[in-house]
């Protein structure tokens, strides 16, 4: 052949017709038909009557507009089904660009490099929509040939990144130059997103496909899920620019009371979305003698290495009786090795009753407690009209708490009148961070930055030396302009490789007198309490803190604090009303407020359970393990007022008995038990108290 007849390098030459016309007419036009044809092995169960009516959702928004957010169990396969929607409208050419949206960046590039998979491998797909998959295909995966592919001359100007694609350019193709991208939950990223068309137009997406927005971390962080919630009613509702209106919908699992995906199902708080919630059970079972009869057997079965099968077949001997009542979402979603949908759904119940509710039925269990839970907001506005660093005069004890880790050490600086009525004076870190929003894993400047010379040892030596130089070599103002000093400084001595060097740290510190290591105890159910603990001699014993005779090598005295309690009564001290005997507040608001700080406070949550006759409560890390440092520093700096002498009189008759909850307090109070009344408040001076 003439060498001028040879196609240029990089065209495509002709392009095959669909192989099935109709097959590929009829996925066009129902979403549900394109994900059975062309990904059988994806939905290869019966769809539910929540899965069609997601379905319709997405067809909705797709081709008439429209905001739909939608719950979604765990599980049910909301993911894929967004995947496949996303692919479904690209190949229509429903939108010119459409966004899919994930929790972060690294998951929505994940599922969009699931979406060029399917394009590139999928080989029924190919056959259909050629004008697609052929000139993508034969790239093999090096994107830089599609600088100079051509079809007919013309170049197909595709584009093969991790966080976009554009589809071929083909004259007669509806998915021609259709744009996908994908975000993560960034508003400067959502804010950002256009793409600039060769005829010059420049396009921004019309059509967002947001798959589970938010993480655990996240769900239990009120600041985070506040500005997620932000984002998806601000940032993503701008997203297609001035006086146009963007489509989409919202598949979500709600996680717990008031996160993100629970604030944006609330149809008052947001009823441009029409939020709708799915379940896996509509209806529990009547009979709940027989269903716990067979949690009993499935239990015993499985503490004793068994597979739960006496459990299942006890289920099949009475299925009729147990399912009778019950309405299940989704017939077809049990395991192998279970009966029925129902059962599979108790199974999930009975692994645990929180997770369940929150992930499997979209109504998350509220923390049981008689008293109202705290908010980062509610903490956070708890100011007592103190400037930052003041002591008020009523406050005749200064402690504080530094609490030890290998990037930062937190503390907390806390002055207390004798009723332990407690005010926040500073918190902070060493070394200080330039932005508020920092965490421990992300700090910016670290020990290792202020020491770079030094190995782990001399670091924290040297960090501990700078902090305590600031926190008790300098004088803080009084209220009425005199100096006071910190009286009780306790450092935790608790974190792995730092336990020595603290320890050395508080015998050789010019402020000795002033510093004692401290080792926090979970004291739990199964733990002996404080109160029935062998007092040694030279023990000193207090309010749920021991102070054991020096003993071994270590003749630095230490104190051993059960945070259980101290984290108990904590929550109740700011619970109390602001001006009550015993309250906690906060010095007046900084630059970026109290809500990081806030945040600390609440990423714990507490389970109620009895232990020797009495109610305790346990505090767990919420899921995600947010940061909990200045928690754990308040908790020091009021074991170290209790040390001074700071009393809480109405409950000295608890004093030894363990952490018993203070709603449990309350109630015995409220039954007739006699407690001693608090002493009179000294009057403040020369401040409204407000």
């Amino acid at each position: 052949m003439p060498e001028n007849n040879k196609s240029p390098p990089g065209e495509l030459g002709d392009l095959p017709p669909p192989e099935n016309p109709a097959r590929r007419a009829e996925a066009a036009a129902s979403l549900r038909v394109f994900c059975e044809t062309y990904f059988p092995e994806a939905f290869y169960l019966a769809w539910s009557p929540d899965h069609l009516k997601a379905i319709g959702k997405i067809e909705s928004a797709v081709r008439f507009g429209g905001l739909f957010a939608l719950a979604m169990p765990r599980g049910s396969g909301k993911t894929v089904l967004c995947q496949t929607a996303v692919l479904w409208s690209a190949l229509l050419g429903a939108a010119p660009f459409i966004c899919l949206i994930a929790s972060n960046a690294q998951r929505a590039r994940s599922l969009l490099e699931t979406i060029k998979i399917w394009i590139e491998t999928n080989p029924l797909l190919g056959a259909d929509f050629p004008e697609v998959c052929c000139p993508i295909r034969a790239a093999e995966r090096v994107a830089a040939r599609f600088k100079t592919q051509t079809y007919r001359g013309v170049p197909t100007r595709v584009l093969w990144s991790a966080d976009r694609i554009v589809l071929p350019t083909i004259d007669g193709s509806a998915a021609s130059g259709t744009v996908v991208g994908c975000s993560g939950m960034r508003g400067s990223d959502i804010r950002g997103l256009n793409h600039a068309r060769p005829d010059g137009r420049v396009i921004r997406p019309s059509l967002v496909l947001i798959d589970d927005p938010q993480t655990t971390e996240s769900a239990w962080s009120e600041t985070q899920s506040r500005r997620r919630e932000e984002i998806l009613a601000g940032d993503i509702l701008g997203m297609a620019g001035p006086a146009v209106k963007i489509a989409g919908l919202l598949a979500c699992t709600v996680i717990r009371p008031g996160d993100m995906a629970d604030a944006m199902l609330d149809r008052k708080r947001h009823p441009e979305w029409q939020g709708e919630r799915t379940k896996l059970v509509y209806r529990f079972p009547d009979n709940e003698q027989l269903w716990a009869e067979y949690a009993r057997l499935r239990a015993d079965s499985l503490e004793n290495d068994g597979d739960g099968a006496i459990a299942t077949e006890f289920y099949r001997q009475h299925r009729a009786e147990m399912d009778a009542g019950a309405v299940v979402s989704w017939e077809a979603r049990y395991n192998s090795d279970e009966i029925s949908a129902l059962q599979h759904a108790m199974n999930l119940r009975l692994r645990s009753e929180e997770a369940f509710f929150a992930e499997y039925q979209n109504e998350p269990i509220a923390a049981a407690s008689s008293e109202e839970p705290l908010t980062v907001e509610k903490i956070a506005a708890r100011t007592s009209g103190y400037a930052r660093g003041v002591v008020p005069m009523s406050c005749p004890y200064v402690t504080a708490f530094i609490d030890v880790h290998d990037k930062l050490l937190y503390y907390v600086l806390a002055a207390w009148e004798n009723n332990f009525t407690g005010y926040v004076i500073d918190y902070g870190t060493w070394p200080r961070q330039n932005t508020p929003g920092f965490t421990l894993r992300g700090a910016a400047r670290t020990l290792a930055e202020e020491t770079p010379n030094a190995g782990f040892e001399g670091r924290l030596f040297a960090g501990l030396t700078a902090l305590c130089e600031a926190l008790l070599a300098k004088p803080l103002p009084r209220e009425d302009g005199l100096p006071v000093y910190v009286d009780r400084c306790l450092i935790d001595a608790n974190w792995g490789a730092s336990t020595d060097i603290v320890y050395q740290f508080c015998a050789r510190s010019p402020y000795s007198s002033k510093l004692t290591p401290s080792h926090g105890r979970f004291i739990g159910p199964s733990s002996i309490p404080f109160s029935m603990m062998r007092r040694g001699k030279g023990d000193r014993v207090g309010r749920h803190w021991r102070i054991p005779a020096p003993a071994g090598r270590r003749q630095t005295r230490h104190i051993v604090v059960d945070v259980n309690y101290w984290k108990s009564f904590l929550h109740a001290r700011l619970s109390a009303a602001i001006g009550d005997p015993g309250a906690l507040t906060l010095f007046d608001t900084v630059p970026a407020g109290h809500r990081y700080f806030a945040e600390h406070l609440t990423a714990e949550y507490r389970i109620s359970t009895e232990r020797h006759g009495q109610i305790c409560d346990e505090w767990r890390v919420k899921p995600g393990s947010p940061d909990n440092h200045w928690l754990d520093c308040l908790v020091g700096a009021a074991a170290a007022a209790s040390m001074c002498g700071a009393e809480l009189e109405p409950l000295r008759g608890a004093a030894g008995s363990g952490p018993v909850s203070f709603a449990r307090m309350q109630s015995q109070r409220r039954e007739g038990e006699k407690v001693r009344s608090p002493p009179a408040r000294p009057e403040r001076q020369g401040r409204l108290f407000l």
